[in-house]
Protein backbone atom coordinates (compact mmCIF):
# COMPACT_ATOMS: atom_id res chain seq x y z
CA UNK A 1 0.00 0.00 0.00
CA UNK A 2 1.32 3.44 -0.87
CA UNK A 3 0.98 5.64 2.21
CA UNK A 4 1.02 8.99 0.42
CA UNK A 5 -1.62 8.11 -2.16
CA UNK A 6 -3.79 6.65 0.59
CA UNK A 7 -3.53 9.87 2.60
CA UNK A 8 -4.60 11.91 -0.44
CA UNK A 9 -7.54 9.58 -1.13
CA UNK A 10 -8.67 9.69 2.50
CA UNK A 11 -8.42 13.47 2.80
CA UNK A 12 -10.29 14.13 -0.42
CA UNK A 13 -13.21 12.11 0.95
CA UNK A 14 -13.67 14.44 3.96
CA UNK A 15 -15.61 17.73 3.93
CA UNK A 16 -13.19 20.57 3.16
CA UNK A 17 -10.44 17.94 2.79
CA UNK A 18 -9.58 18.07 6.51
CA UNK A 19 -9.34 15.10 8.89
CA UNK A 20 -8.01 14.87 12.43
CA UNK A 21 -5.24 12.36 13.07
CA UNK A 22 -7.45 9.82 14.83
CA UNK A 23 -9.77 9.69 11.81
CA UNK A 24 -6.83 9.39 9.44
CA UNK A 25 -5.35 6.52 11.45
CA UNK A 26 -8.69 4.72 11.60
CA UNK A 27 -9.30 5.07 7.86
CA UNK A 28 -5.71 4.06 7.10
CA UNK A 29 -6.11 0.90 9.23
CA UNK A 30 -9.33 -0.01 7.45
CA UNK A 31 -7.75 0.38 4.03
CA UNK A 32 -4.54 -1.39 5.04
CA UNK A 33 -6.53 -4.47 6.04
CA UNK A 34 -8.94 -4.35 3.10
CA UNK A 35 -6.89 -6.63 0.89
CA UNK A 36 -4.60 -6.64 -2.09
CA UNK A 37 -6.93 -4.67 -4.35
CA UNK A 38 -6.37 -1.43 -2.45
CA UNK A 39 -2.61 -1.96 -2.22
CA UNK A 40 -2.37 -2.66 -5.94
CA UNK A 41 -4.53 0.35 -6.81
CA UNK A 42 -2.45 2.76 -4.73
CA UNK A 43 0.76 1.39 -6.22
CA UNK A 44 -0.62 1.93 -9.73
CA UNK A 45 -1.62 5.49 -8.86
CA UNK A 46 1.74 6.19 -7.22
CA UNK A 47 3.54 4.96 -10.33
CA UNK A 48 1.89 7.83 -12.25
CA UNK A 49 3.78 10.37 -10.11
CA UNK A 50 7.06 8.69 -9.11
CA UNK A 51 8.47 11.69 -7.17
CA UNK A 52 5.37 12.06 -4.98
CA UNK A 53 6.06 13.71 -1.61
CA UNK A 54 2.87 15.09 -0.13
CA UNK A 55 4.51 17.42 2.37
CA UNK A 56 7.48 18.88 0.49
CA UNK A 57 5.30 19.40 -2.60
CA UNK A 58 2.63 21.14 -0.47
CA UNK A 59 -0.09 18.65 -1.41
CA UNK A 60 -1.09 18.27 2.25
CA UNK A 61 -0.80 20.75 5.08
CA UNK A 62 -0.77 20.12 8.81
CA UNK A 63 -3.41 22.06 10.75
CA UNK A 64 -4.89 21.92 14.26
CA UNK A 65 -4.13 18.27 15.02
CA UNK A 66 -4.99 17.05 11.56
CA UNK A 67 -4.12 17.21 7.89
CA UNK A 68 -5.85 18.97 4.99
CA UNK A 69 -5.43 18.36 1.28
CA UNK A 70 -4.57 21.50 -0.70
CA UNK A 71 -5.88 22.49 -4.12
CA UNK A 72 -2.54 21.39 -5.55
CA UNK A 73 -3.05 18.01 -3.83
CA UNK A 74 -6.49 17.68 -5.40
CA UNK A 75 -5.04 18.51 -8.81
CA UNK A 76 -2.28 15.90 -8.48
CA UNK A 77 -4.78 13.26 -7.32
CA UNK A 78 -7.10 14.08 -10.24
CA UNK A 79 -4.11 13.75 -12.59
CA UNK A 80 -3.18 10.34 -11.18
CA UNK A 81 -6.74 9.08 -11.41
CA UNK A 82 -7.39 10.51 -14.89
CA UNK A 83 -4.40 8.73 -16.35
CA UNK A 84 -5.38 5.45 -14.69
CA UNK A 85 -9.00 5.61 -15.86
CA UNK A 86 -8.15 5.47 -19.56
CA UNK A 87 -9.31 2.58 -21.72
CA UNK A 88 -8.07 -0.73 -20.43
CA UNK A 89 -6.26 -2.92 -22.85
CA UNK A 90 -5.75 -6.64 -22.85
CA UNK A 91 -3.15 -8.70 -24.63
CA UNK A 92 -4.74 -8.13 -28.04
CA UNK A 93 -6.26 -4.68 -27.74
CA UNK A 94 -9.08 -2.73 -26.12
CA UNK A 95 -11.57 -4.32 -23.75
CA UNK A 96 -14.21 -4.51 -26.46
CA UNK A 97 -12.04 -6.95 -28.45
CA UNK A 98 -11.65 -9.40 -25.56
CA UNK A 99 -13.83 -12.47 -25.40
CA UNK A 100 -16.47 -12.67 -22.69
CA UNK A 101 -14.37 -15.30 -20.94
CA UNK A 102 -11.39 -12.91 -20.77
CA UNK A 103 -13.60 -10.02 -19.55
CA UNK A 104 -15.25 -12.09 -16.81
CA UNK A 105 -13.95 -11.40 -13.34
CA UNK A 106 -11.86 -14.12 -11.80
CA UNK A 107 -13.50 -15.87 -8.87
CA UNK A 108 -11.46 -15.82 -5.71
CA UNK A 109 -11.26 -19.06 -3.79
CA UNK A 110 -11.52 -18.44 -0.08
CA UNK A 111 -9.27 -20.76 1.85
CA UNK A 112 -9.44 -21.62 5.51
CA UNK A 113 -6.36 -19.47 6.07
CA UNK A 114 -8.02 -16.47 4.40
CA UNK A 115 -11.19 -16.96 6.44
CA UNK A 116 -9.18 -17.24 9.62
CA UNK A 117 -7.36 -14.01 8.89
CA UNK A 118 -10.62 -12.20 8.16
CA UNK A 119 -12.10 -13.42 11.43
CA UNK A 120 -9.02 -12.24 13.34
CA UNK A 121 -9.27 -8.79 11.73
CA UNK A 122 -12.97 -8.57 12.62
CA UNK A 123 -12.30 -9.56 16.23
CA UNK A 124 -9.51 -7.00 16.49
CA UNK A 125 -11.76 -4.29 15.01
CA UNK A 126 -14.52 -5.13 17.50
CA UNK A 127 -12.05 -5.01 20.39
CA UNK A 128 -10.79 -1.60 19.22
CA UNK A 129 -14.37 -0.32 18.94
CA UNK A 130 -15.20 -1.54 22.46
CA UNK A 131 -12.03 0.06 23.84
CA UNK A 132 -12.78 3.32 22.05
CA UNK A 133 -16.38 3.36 23.32
CA UNK A 134 -15.37 2.99 26.96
Amino acid sequence: MNFQVTVLKILVSYPDGFAVMSDLKRDMAILATSGRDWAERTMRLAARVPDLDIFSQALVERLNGGWRITEKGRTVLDFMEARSSGPQTGRDGPVEQLSSEERAPKLVAFTKVGRSQRLQRRRAARARARAKAS
